[in-house]
């Protein structure tokens, strides 16, 4: 038997090839939700953005912050308004293994809260990554 003859899953597949375009700009959205938080985070309080970078001992902390803020902002205005998807794609692969390799190195934290934090954000960039990583 075949698993898309059963009526459930027919109906499932008729919704999805239905609603195709209104499901990838959900998906869009909510994937640039993530960015945008960030971005917000980051203009507001921008000097704790910086703190963070220079924290973490990345070269020329102000630029890096100041880049990274910018690549939120194109990546997530990308994506929610459907333009250059294919780039954002590539785009957000490589800001994210970026970023990922030098904000959230769970292993170099003590286990305790803040490894537990990182180690979760590791878990969603990576998730990104893979998401990202399908649809370009």
């Amino acid at each position: 038997m075949k698993c898309s003859s059963h009526p459930l899953l027919s109906a499932a597949d008729g919704f999805a090839t239905n609603s195709a375009d209104v499901l990838i700009l959900l998906a869009r959205v909510l994937l640039a939700w993530v960015f945008v938080g960030v971005a917000y985070g980051s203009a507001i309080n921008f000097a704790g953005s910086l703190g963070y970078f220079t924290s973490l001992k990345v070269p020329a902390p102000l630029l890096f912050t100041s880049a990274a803020l910018f690549f939120e902002i194109l990546l997530s205005s990308g994506l929610i308004l459907g333009l250059g998807t294919r780039y954002c794609a590539i785009l957000t692969i490589v800001f994210v293994v970026v970023a990922t390799a030098i904000a959230h190195r769970y292993w170099e934290y003590p286990a305790g809260a803040q490894q537990i934090a990182q180690y979760t954000n590791f878990l969603k960039n990576i998730s990104i990554i893979g998401a990202r990583w399908r649809s370009s």
